[in-house]
């Protein structure tokens, strides 16, 4: 299908928003009002400038205020539309959108309306112009699709429609299926926004927090699904309100948007798919319409390794750490400098090759996470479903008779491996490594796996994180969390997979104070900064860390005091939990134990959890106790 966008949607001058959008290969722009006047091009130059980019002009927006008025302000109304429908011709834009007056002296008379909505379509016909009518969701008498699509009707011109926008359609709860009632040749444009669920003034709501398909919480595959089987014909467009889209480099949000249209194709795509079995009608549809085919998501197994970027002494004093959580020293990379640490199933390679990505990494970021390898079904099929996003894939320098392990590079300039089963059959490990077997699997402290981790991000990249963990990965969304951070708000979302095998939990934060923020200022960007591993016996692993010399987050007797109120504990394992640290949380699926270790060199800490029966949070409600406790230390 057809794909476009709103200049609105992102950052920069008129010339810089056009380059962008067609560099992130969309078909065509909606231009807005705004961009042009403040544009040194004339309305004949920005027409050229499309042509060369490859863009077409689809939608000229917005005209306001046009219905529901008296003659002489219909009057002046209807001059100030010709204006407009010149430049459209000079500019090459086929069609005005038209929004529903939003004054409070609107005249609030259907017919009235609509008579002034043909006389406006008359006037756009003289032109071989067309008019989109949009029902605002803060329109003052006009706020819904379907009485947008009565005064149409009732005007019955051929030069007008309705301009269909998910934003305004589903904030207000409106039924899409109705759509599928409005003949085809009467919808005349589509405009795409997500948008997180707010309890707040609508028209706020719209213009500061709408985002990219994938990123919020409409159901805009069920909305789009009305929309395909209605026979809309025309281009998928988005428009976007949205304060941190721009303010954020256009080029990233461009490719952002370009990949949430893709995703959303591929998302109808697979349930009209699914009913075309039993449904002539769909059948049809889907042989009538191309939407994009990616490579399906990965089937993902969890974690296979973790990399760090060390030089000599924080890989000195790392794998020190490490030794003392319980990991032993297992292995030694045949031909670079890469140390492997493993327990039970947590491998961690430590890299300090020169001249490397990791030492690249390093230079610029210090001590860190720089790699993830996950495992997987097919690893060289998850590469393809991200290059087919338009994510970059990564080759690094391979020695003889090593492993090649397919890789895209993150949102944050890591890299992240994809580690097939048949390749963890044939052993990667042992061929890259010198492998100490007995040293393999074993777990002196408890600890048998990754539980998850925990990535942050400069606020910026927040949602391009949440749309790549989505389309790429495949992981959804959980609900969307504020933290309380003693020195400022951190905002969580967690994504799993479908059996929870792989657990992220995005963090951002606007202050540079809290434990997030500080970590993105000392890591130069967003990074995994929280590692938690899963141990089959919390007071036992708590135990063999504070033997061995690993500081656990000193967690206040408030607390403890606290907790009985709460929950009932005994109070034996009461007394336990405040000797080492512990946390607990518990809810109808299940109980969960948790405790930190200190941060290393400010950057990132590892936590300790247990799960028990069917548990499947993070202890939020802990997560102040923790970071007001890394605050203390800081």
């Amino acid at each position: 299908m057809r794909r476009a966008i709103a200049t609105v949607c992102i950052s920069g001058t008129l010339e810089e928003k056009l380059e962008s959008i067609a560099r992130a290969r969309f078909d065509a722009v909606e231009i807005f009002e705004n961009d042009l006047i403040y544009s040194r091009l004339s309305p004949r130059e920005i027409r050229q400038r499309c042509a060369d980019l490859g863009l077409g002009i689809d939608l000229y927006q917005p005209f306001r205020d046009m219905d529901g008025v008296d003659d002489a302000r219909f009057k002046r109304n209807l001059d100030r539309a010709q204006r407009k429908f010149d430049l459209m011709v000079e500019l090459g834009a086929p069609m005005l959108l038209v929004c529903s007056n939003v004054q409070p002296n609107t005249i609030c008379d259907d017919e009235l309306m609509a008579s002034q909505l043909h006389a406006m379509a008359e006037k756009a016909a003289e032109r071989g112009l067309r008019i989109a009518y949009e029902a605002l969701a803060w329109g003052h008498h006009v706020n819904r699709y379907g009485h947008s699509w009565d005064i149409v009707k009732k005007a019955d011109h051929p030069h007008l429609g309705i301009c269909l926008d998910s934003f305004h359609i589903l904030s207000r709860g409106d039924d899409p299926a109705g759509i599928e009632q409005i003949p085809a040749d009467k919808l005349f444009f589509l405009q795409l926004a997500d948008a997180p669920r707010m309890v707040m003034d609508v028209l706020q709501w719209s213009r500061h927090y709408r985002c990219f398909p994938g990123q919020g919480t409409f159901d805009l595959v069920g909305f789009m699904e009305h929309v395909l089987k209605a026979g809309y014909p025309g281009p998928l467009s988005l428009e976007i309100f949205n304060d941190v889209f721009r303010a954020a480099p256009n080029r990233r949000t461009t490719l952002d948007a370009f990949s949430s249209l893709l995703y959303l194709e591929e998302q109808i795509r697979t349930r009209l798919e699914a009913q075309a079995v039993s449904d002539p009608a769909t059948r049809a549809l889907t042989e009538r319409i191309e939407l994009f085919n990616p490579p399906a998501p990965p089937k993902l197994r969890g974690l296979s390794f973790i990399e760090f970027a060390v030089d000599d002494a924080s890989g000195k004093a790392l794998g020190k750490a490490l030794q003392g959580l319980g990991f032993d020293h297992s292995g030694t990379h045949r031909t670079k400098n890469v140390e492997l640490y493993q327990q039970g199933d947590v491998r961690l390679v430590l890299n300090n090759e020169p001249g490397s990505f990791a030492s690249d990494y390093f230079q610029r970021r210090g001590p860190s996470i720089c790699a993830l390898g996950l495992a997987t079904d097919d690893g060289q099929r998850a590469v393809n479903r991200g290059v087919a996003f338009h994510v970059p894939s990564h080759a690094g320098r391979v020695g003889p008779n090593e492993a090649l392990i397919p890789a895209l590079r993150g949102v944050d300039d890591s890299i992240i491996y994809f580690v097939s089963q048949a390749l963890e059959e044939k052993g990667f490990l042992e061929t890259d490594f010198v492998v100490d077997p007995a040293k393999q699997g074993r777990s002196k402290a408890g600890v048998y796996k990754v539980d998850h981790l925990a990535e942050g991000f400069p606020f910026e990249q927040f949602d391009t994180g949440v749309l790549f963990n989505r389309v790429v990965l495949g992981l959804h969304p959980q609900e969307s969390m504020e933290l309380a951070d003693p020195n400022g708000l951190v905002r969580s979302c967690a994504m799993v997979d479908a059996d929870h095998s792989l657990r992220i939990a995005l963090n951002v934060s606007h202050s540079r104070a809290t434990v997030t923020g500080r970590s993105m200022e000392a890591l130069q960007g967003g990074g995994v900064h929280h590692i938690a591993l899963a141990s089959d016996d919390i007071f036992a692993t708590a135990e063999y860390l504070t033997k061995h010399g690993i500081a656990l987050l000193d967690v206040p007797d408030n607390y403890y005091e606290d907790l009985p109120a709460r929950f009932e504990l005994d109070d034996a394992q009461l007394e336990r939990m405040r000797r080492l640290g512990v946390l607990y949380d518990r809810n109808e699926e299940g109980e969960f134990f948790h405790f930190y270790t200190q941060m290393f060199v400010d950057r990132f800490f590892f936590e300790i959890v247990q799960r028990r029966d069917g548990y499947a949070g993070f202890g939020a409600s802990n997560a102040p106790v923790r970071m007001s406790a890394q605050a203390r230390r800081s």
